[in-house]
């Protein structure tokens, strides 16, 4: 390795050393405050050593990993997502009597290992990042084990992600055999060859298995199951951590594992993609509209959205992967920013997770309640939002690459989205219970963190053309 490529690997290296060091300074003294700066500081650190490693000599470094312009803007991005998450996290841990400091270590490894997914080039390495990220989640999960539901939403996401590495394994195993390398971008381009005839039917296995591992991850239709349930019973901050960090590096993995192609010519596969985009549309949104639970609901709702990403996924082109990267921003911002909000009120003893629990938020916490309500019209796609302009360019994906039924379901869905984000906001707005509750001080982290968060949304809803021109000449 050279030293050019050492510099390449200075995020991850950052990543991997800062858990480390925590563990260290966490055997010598225990301290929630320490452990917690020390986490935001190597997650800064992270993010600010990217600009480092975009010399012209960066690329490919080994047969593992590659470090390009797509790869540097998703561990932005993720990372960022995790930073978030830290912030977060430390005011629901405040009120919590046993250790916290194991949870920062696990996401930090949780961040890892997301950000190895997005520089794989070899599925060896891929598998390995996605291992990191899962085992790390089982415990964030279930972290608190206070409630019986602690311990089955971790152990549901076990059985999910055993089941995904399953088929992932027996997938990566077909492909070797059809093509003899395990190079992530080589099975989408083989099935254009001549000689793709006679080895199509493992490799074609091998890809719909590879999608079915992959699948169980983003929690698309039909391989949803447990994901409410996960959702439900996680702790709020690792819930928006599950439902941003961890899909976002899958998405950025199929972006670049089928962005060289054209996905409508490879046939049997854009049928299955496009029966789950229009299958998680649909059912994700009409799932959603039974909820009483905001969290069961919100997980219903990011499985419609990761439908809606799909219709840009498959539109592919020059503007394809340019909207899913954008949608998926804006899908960062908006999911972060509601259970943000969930996160501020609730403690690891009880979660406000109820619609009830949020009856007239307006009347009592009036920056509170204006926040969530801007996060649910911005994830209804309502206009002057960061939704809406990232709803409006997946339209216009779909619309250049001439998939009419994509692009209908998309809009109808998310007329019946509108529905159920609205019933929250009726709540949020509706006159406050009379109770005598005192009113309780807020965590100073999670409210700083929700108002940047709101900024970005309105700002990009505002003006979302500098962030389109930085994802162009990122991920060219």
């Amino acid at each position: 390795m050279s030293f050019a490529d050492l510099i390449a690997l200075m995020p991850l290296m950052i990543l991997a050393i800062t858990p480390i060091a925590v563990m260290l300074v966490v055997a010598v003294h225990r301290s929630h405050s320490i452990t917690a700066v020390l986490t935001a500081i190597g997650l800064a650190g992270a993010l600010i050593s990217l600009p480092l490693t975009s010399s012209p000599e960066t690329g490919q470094v080994t047969m593992l990993l590659i470090v390009d312009g797509f790869a540097r803007f998703y561990i932005g991005l993720l990372v960022a997502a995790g930073f978030v998450a830290v912030l977060l996290s430390y005011g629901y841990l405040q009120t919590y009597e046993g250790h916290c400091e194991e949870y920062y270590i696990l996401m930090l490894l949780a961040v890892l290992g997301s950000a190895v997914i997005v520089t794989s080039s070899h599925f060896a390495s891929f598998f390995l990042g996605l291992e990191i990220l899962s085992i790390s989640l089982y415990a964030l999960i279930a972290y608190p084990r206070l409630k019986a539901k602690d311990i089955e939403a971790g152990l549901k996401y076990l059985v999910l992600a055993a089941t995904s590495a399953a088929f992932l394994v027996f997938g990566m195993a077909l492909i070797y055999a059809a093509l003899g390398t395990m190079e992530l971008t080589r099975p989408a381009t083989f099935i254009y060859s001549a000689a793709a005839e006679r080895r199509s039917l493992p490799l074609m296995t091998g890809l719909i298995m590879l999608l079915v591992g992959i699948g169980f991850k983003l929690a698309v239709v039909p391989f949803h199951l447990w994901t409410p349930d996960v959702y439900q019973g996680a702790p709020a901050p690792v819930t928006a951590f599950v439902a941003t960090v961890s899909k976002g590096s899958l998405v950025g993995l199929i972006v670049r594992l089928f962005g060289q192609v054209d996905i409508a010519a490879l046939g049997s596969l854009f049928t299955v993609f496009t029966v789950i985009a229009v299958s998680s549309m649909i059912f994700g949104n009409i799932l959603a509209l039974l909820q009483k639970n905001v969290k069961r609901l919100l997980a219903y709702s990011s499985i419609a959205h990761l439908g809606y990403l799909l219709v840009a996924f498959l539109a592919g082109g020059s503007i394809g992967p340019t909207a899913v990267t954008f949608y998926l921003i804006a899908y960062f911002v908006m999911t972060l920013g509601a259970f943000g909000v969930i996160t501020v009120l609730s403690g690891p003893q009880k979660e406000a997770e109820y619609i009830d629990d949020y009856r007239g938020l307006f009347w009592r916490r009036p920056w509170l309640g204006g926040t969530f309500t801007a996060m649910l019209m911005s994830l209804a796609g309502i206009p002057l939002t960061v939704g809406f302009i990232g709803k409006f360019y997946l339209a216009v994906a779909g619309v250049s690459a001439s998939l009419w039924l994509l692009v209908i379901v998309l809009v109808m869905t998310s007329g019946i989205g509108l529905f159920y984000y609205l019933r929250v906001v009726v709540a949020i707005f509706a006159p406050p219970p009379q109770t005598n509750t005192p009113k309780e001080t807020l965590p100073l982290a999670g409210e700083l963190t929700l108002a940047g968060l709101t900024v970005v949304l309105v700002g990009i809803g505002l003006l979302p053309s500098p962030l389109l021109e930085i994802i162009r000449n990122m991920i060219a």
